[in-house]
């Protein structure tokens, strides 16, 4: 398989993917920048025909004009719930649908919180793209225009993403790249959850509220990101930099 990444200024990965060269290829998102994918295009003499977005949040499609400049008609595909968010589409991919695009298999599972229409994308069983769902050692966060709850964040995580194979290769929306396995045994929010690692207790402020910090974890651009308990008893994830702590 043929797999090539880009990654623009908001460190967000675009990625180009084709069964052998010669063959109808994708994109998952379109975030840019474009040129060396087009040149990787050109190189593997490739003809995308898709892509296939995980969700809408415009560092994962500013560059989808260039796209479609470049390539013509290519279909852009997002799930339902956020096909008005993007102008371009063409049509929308729904949770469980299949597609067979140039011999590579992709398979669509819903994973809202960070948005509600949140995609990630099984491609060939062997790697999956979790958009802002999972990253190496971090998770999404649920602030964002479009999300929904931190319980839905978790279960995607846990119920839906960590029920693929631990040799799976976990292809994030942003930075580098992981395992099902890895993420499971060494990510910090994933190791709470399991209840491998304890809770924390500490008191702090979070985007100006008082709260427990339950969680000081890392995020995928070397900041943190804060698992913090409101004092109704919600659970949040919330930018590190918004939280003081005592």
């Amino acid at each position: 398989m043929i797999l090539e990444r880009a990654m623009n200024d908001f460190l967000t990965n675009q990625y180009l993917v084709a069964a052998r060269p010669g063959a109808d290829a994708f994109f998952v998102d379109a975030g840019g920048p474009v040129e060396p994918l087009v040149a990787k295009v050109e190189e593997h003499g490739l003809h995308p025909t898709h892509v296939l977005l995980t969700h809408h949040h415009g560092d994962h499609v500013i560059a989808l004009d260039a796209l479609l400049e470049r390539f013509g008609d290519l279909a852009v595909l997002i799930h339902p719930d956020e096909r008005a968010d993007v102008p371009q589409a063409t049509g929308v991919l729904r949770p469980d649908d299949e597609l067979e695009i140039g011999g590579v298999r992709v398979r669509a599972l819903h994973t809202p919180g960070h948005t509600r229409g949140m995609l990630s994308l099984v491609v060939d069983e062997t790697d999956v793209f979790t958009g802002d769902t999972l990253f190496k050692n971090s998770v999404g966060g649920v602030r964002a225009p479009g999300s929904t709850s931190y319980a839905d964040l978790k279960a995607s995580i846990m119920d839906v993403l960590l029920a693929l194979p631990d040799d799976t290769v976990v292809r994030p929306g942003h930075t580098e790249p992981s395992t099902i396995g890895e993420e499971r045994e060494s990510n910090a929010f994933i190791r709470v959850w399991r209840g491998l690692d304890p809770e924390g207790s500490e008191p702090c402020t979070a985007l100006g509220d008082p709260a427990t910090l339950v969680l000081f974890g890392d995020d995928y651009d070397g900041g943190h990101k804060a698992w913090v308990r409101w004092e109704d008893g919600r659970d949040d994830i919330v930018p590190g930099s918004k939280v003081k702590r005592a």
